[in-house]
């Protein structure tokens, strides 16, 4: 762990060396996700619920999700790059270190401008929990931290079960951008206000709605099932058959010698 963090702070002085640079893209990211809430804000005005979820309701569900995304990006978002490694010959020469790939893929890129959208789910968070009508006792903190935490185990293993298609099609999938940047969006709303059908493939094939929708429920109240705001740390396993995939990958790797 000494090792990553020394990692860390060489990457955080490499990227403030332009601190201009570094600040204009700290605002993009806030001002990219102020607009969505600006959209669920201008939604909201009109209509005042979504399936009977209010405002601060919705904030609650959306910021969880933008930080666990925003999270995962700034310190897994290597994976994301991983076909370019590839493509360029750079896998060979992180094989013949004696450290293990996946720690060398943590450690190659940390997207620290990407907490403009931690800073947004931040203000929503600040704007809300006073609003939402939450009595905030111990067990409603504990289960939004484990909301996020869960949250940024499953976009961490979608950034690795991308990583691991690279070994079997040289380039990155799209699709795969539905299940990272488009559970992003999703999770604007609770996930059951998009029909049963999607509710049951974020479940139990992609496992976003157990740190999403169900602790949420019991988090606004809606639930009095305590057992749901552990469901992030269920959700949290999908990160085992992920590395398991991408390790199936690198065995299967050949170099092309280049």
């Amino acid at each position: 762990m000494r090792l990553y963090f020394k990692y860390l702070r060489m990457l955080v002085r490499s990227q403030l060396e332009y601190r201009e640079s570094f600040i204009m893209t700290l605002l993009g990211q806030f001002l990219v996700s102020f607009s969505a809430f600006l959209g669920i804000y201008f939604i909201l005005m009109r209509f005042h619920t979504v399936r009977d979820y209010t405002f601060p309701e919705i904030l609650i569900c959306f910021s969880s999700v933008l930080a666990s995304f925003s999270l995962a990006e700034c310190f897994a978002r290597g994976f994301d790059a991983f076909p370019r490694l590839i493509k360029s010959g750079s896998l060979d020469r992180i094989l013949l270190r004696p450290r293990g790939v996946a720690f060398q893929v943590l450690t190659s890129n940390l997207e620290l401008s990407r907490a403009g959208r931690l800073l947004q789910a931040i203000f929503m968070l600040i704007y809300a929990v006073p609003r939402c009508g939450v009595v905030w006792t111990a067990d409603k903190i504990a289960t939004l931290a484990v909301m996020i935490a869960g949250g940024v185990l499953v976009f961490t293993a979608l950034f690795i079960l991308y990583a691991g298609f690279s070994f079997f099609t040289i380039e990155g999938l799209e699709f795969m951008n539905l299940f990272t940047d488009g559970v992003r969006e999703f999770g604007q709303y609770p996930l059951s206000i998009y029909g049963e059908g999607v509710l049951k493939l974020f479940t139990y094939v992609i496992p976003v709605a157990l740190f999403q929708y169900y602790p949420f429920l019991y988090l606004v109240g809606r639930s009095d099932d305590k057992r749901l705001a552990l469901l992030p740390i269920l959700g949290a396993v999908f990160i085992l058959p992920c590395s398991l995939f991408f390790r199936l990958g690198l065995r299967r790797y050949k170099s092309t010698g280049s």
